[in-house]
């Protein structure tokens, strides 16, 4: 299988599983591409593709984005993401690919640390999130572990969480893009990549009505612990090497 076929089934199924869920389109996505494209290319590439997916998304939950609460997450990480950008532009290879298995990582057990939850609540809670995600959406395009921590200490409800992160992360991604830059692959396989992405997310959207966000759920973790864990492996070997 080609690099570019392997690429769009992976942003098909992280499309899919995003509009089953909520959330998880780069977590899902962000092992495979940066083994298929490298930490650089591939997080650029990711971002991209993030934006396509959650412009494709907001239309379809528009009536449950919070605005309010979304800007107070928004305008802080519009301050930290260029840090962010600043960070991928001095760090070697090897060390992309490690800091992108870390955030991956810290992204799957970010759940399961309360205190973190606890701690973010109202407008502060958003600030401390929201610049998190920021400088994290730039680095390596995992800004959901911040703002989904701060969703359940300042007690969210889900549904509209789901749909009022959209904003957050299209408007993220499209910072991103402004400070990485648009991929350096050709134009054709972007493309080609940009309509698997807008697919998962319509045929994820009629799959939401059949599959419960538990199964999503259960099929993003897998797929992440993976993902992040070769990339890990990568990263440890392209520093001893």
């Amino acid at each position: 299988m080609s690099v570019v076929l392997l690429a769009c089934l992976a942003a098909f199924v992280a499309a899919v599983i995003q509009r089953i869920t909520g959330l998880g389109f780069v977590l899902v996505l962000v092992g495979p591409i940066v083994l298929l494209y490298g930490p650089l290319e591939g997080v650029t590439i990711a971002v991209l593709l993030a934006l396509v997916a959650s412009l494709t998304a907001i239309p379809l939950v528009w009536k449950q984005i919070e605005w309010r609460r979304t800007w107070w997450l928004i305008w802080p990480g519009l301050i930290a993401a260029p840090f962010g950008a600043l960070l991928v532009r001095v760090l070697p290879e090897a060390a992309l690919l490690l800091l992108i298995a870390a955030m991956a990582y810290f992204a799957l057990i970010a759940g399961w640390l309360p205190a973190l939850s606890a701690s973010l609540k109202g407008k502060p809670g958003a600030v401390v999130a929201g610049s998190a995600a920021g400088f994290m959406h730039v680095a390596s395009g995992l800004s959901g572990p911040p703002l989904a921590a701060y969703a359940v200490g300042d007690g969210w409800p889900q549904r509209r969480f789901a749909a009022s992160v959209q904003v957050i992360f299209a408007v993220f991604s499209v910072v991103s893009v402004a400070l990485r830059g648009l991929p350096v692959s050709p134009v054709a396989d972007v493309w080609t990549l940009v309509a698997a992405t807008a697919s998962g997310i319509l045929i994820g959207t009629l799959l939401s009505r059949h599959v419960s966000p538990r199964v999503g759920r259960i099929a993003m973790l897998a797929i992440a612990w993976a993902g992040a864990t070769v990339v890990l492996v990568r990263g440890i070997l392209a520093l001893l090497l």
